[in-house]
């Protein structure tokens, strides 16, 4: 979330809706294609724009569509917070409902969308997680987090045991006498 003392600069929402309705237009149209390919009926090349050329609108609508209300709500409310994004999300699901054609489907697919990307961007914007300090390196992060966790041997020893890898000092020469003094074999 933003904090309250930074101060927002407008976006043009118009160009931004325009580029992103072309970036999902087109994700849109690979779409369509594929689903061209895979159909069982025997259409031409151009299939993808006659016989499925309504997943690319579907997909343009949506992109413009939440594009557009994400950005003019942040402009209208000077804010940039995860609000933004759920109106953004409002809008967009609500072109999707629209393919089906029912009030309840414009309703639930925009509530729906609303929630999704409202909590996507309140909980940190990324499928990876939330990381706690950008400016520090994720590999010395996570040395960090071992030399702060790391057990002592003889404490793994004495809970698991020793083999399967875990060997505590002076292994060899107890190994050696275990075997000698089982099957009388002189281990070099």
């Amino acid at each position: 979330m933003a904090s309250e003392d930074t101060v927002y600069h407008p976006k043009d929402a118009i160009s931004a809706a325009i580029k992103t309705t072309m970036i999902t237009g087109t994700a849109g149209a690979a779409v369509s294609a594929i689903q061209n390919s895979l159909s069982k009926s025997s259409v031409s090349a151009w299939g993808f724009l006659t016989h499925s050329g309504g997943t690319i609108a579907v997909f343009a609508a949506m992109g413009g569509s939440y594009e557009f209300a994400r950005t003019a709500s942040a402009n209208l409310r000077r804010k940039e917070d995860s609000l933004n994004n759920a109106i953004g999300g409002f809008f967009g699901g609500a072109a999707l409902g629209l393919r089906f054609r029912t009030f309840p489907a414009v309703l639930g697919y925009g509530a729906g969308l609303a929630v999704l990307m409202g909590v996507f961007d309140y909980t940190g914007g990324k499928l990876s997680g939330y990381m706690k300090d950008p400016a520090q390196d994720e590999f010395e992060r996570k040395e960090e987090l071992r030399r702060n966790r790391r057990r002592p041997l003889e404490e793994t020893i004495a809970e698991l045991g020793e083999g399967r890898g875990i060997h505590a000092p002076g292994y060899a020469e107890r190994r050696r006498e275990r075997l000698r003094e089982k099957y009388g074999i002189e281990v070099p």
